[in-house]
């Protein structure tokens, strides 16, 4: 089974979405993980709150942030547009969603980015079958 990294600045808001949504809608398909250049305490509040109401995960119970040393060798890298130099991560196809961060933004903004990252999960996994 393929590995699929999401990786953001701070792995606390999009990256962490993505992994929860990766493993909810795309497991049987591929493993999800995040990771980041650097951490955070905490996962984003408002991306918790909206996840858990949107989607009925709770992501502080099942992840936390991590450093791109933290996961294991993966297949696909996927950076959420960070615009910064993302680390080289070795693997066999990267791609950039160039996602605004939506932190500091209100409800709206998270959940615009919560719908399209749900998107591009089924989309990867339909052309990762």
């Amino acid at each position: 089974m393929k590995k699929v990294a999401f990786i953001c600045v701070h792995n606390s808001c999009r990256s962490q979405i993505a992994e929860a949504l990766g493993k909810k809608l795309a497991s049987d398909v591929f493993e999800s993980y995040s990771a980041g250049t650097e951490t955070k305490p905490r996962i984003n509040q408002d991306a918790v709150r909206l996840m858990k109401q949107v989607h009925g995960i709770d992501m502080e119970q099942t992840q936390y942030s991590k450093l791109l040393s933290d996961i294991p060798e993966v297949d696909v890298v996927i950076t959420m547009g960070c615009n910064v130099q993302c680390p080289f991560l070795p693997c066999s196809h990267r791609e950039d969603w160039g996602l605004e961060d939506p932190t500091g933004k209100p409800d709206e903004a998270f959940l615009e980015t919560i719908r399209l990252i749900e998107e591009k999960i089924l989309d990867l996994k339909a052309r990762l079958k």
